[in-house]
Order: C-alpha cells, then structure tokens, then sequence
C-alpha cells in the first residue's frame, strides 16, 4: 500500500478496503478516517460499515467523516481536526484518491494552528 507521509503524525492514501485493514496496523497507524461517501465508487466500494468492523478487529480506531465539495461546512472540518487530534497517532486517512483528505488535513491546518 502507498500512502503520503504528510507529517510525522497523518498520512493519506487512495481507497482501502477492509482487506487492506491488518497492513494498515502493520505499518505503524493507530487511526483510520474514511473521507469517501458511502456509494461514491458504486456497488464494489465497501462500505464504511465493513470498513469499521475490520478496522476494530485490527485494532485500530476508526472515524467516518465523509466529504464531499458540497457538504464542506465548518462543523466537518471541526469534526476532522478533533479526529486528528484526539485520536491515536499516526492516523491514516483515505478517499478515492487521497486528495480530499490531504485538502481537510490543510483547510484544518489553516484554520486551528
């Protein structure tokens, strides 16, 4: 799996799926977030459900915070931020491609430091 180290603490990558759960562990994260709506890809996106339930049983913490240009609001970039911040860390946070989620992980650079 390819992933962008952004900082020593978030990362992003493309869509994983509930398979991809057990490397992500293994490659150090403590937190997934999952920017990608449900049913974005179409039928063969897996869903944030199936996508939680294997991120707990790989031990990691999960948040589904899905982001799309017409849903960006001030109250999602909140949610974001505490995410990042509260949760355990490094945090790995995904999309389609990854860009939506180095944008939030900016926008909220910008906005709370």
């Amino acid at each position: 799996m390819q992933f962008a180290k952004i900082s020593d603490r978030f990362s992003t990558t493309g869509q994983i799926v509930p398979e991809d759960m057990e490397q992500v562990a293994a490659d150090g994260f403590k937190t997934v977030i999952n920017n990608r709506p449900d049913g974005e890809g179409g039928p063969e996106q897996p869903t944030s459900d199936a996508c939680r339930a294997a991120a707990e049983d790989a031990g990691l913490t999960y948040h589904y915070i899905p982001m799309t240009m017409q849903g960006m609001s001030m109250e999602l970039l909140g949610d974001f931020h505490r995410a990042v911040a509260d949760s355990p860390q490094p945090v790995l946070a995904h999309c389609k491609s990854g860009a939506r989620s180095t944008a939030l992980w900016a926008l909220t650079e910008a906005c709370y430091n």
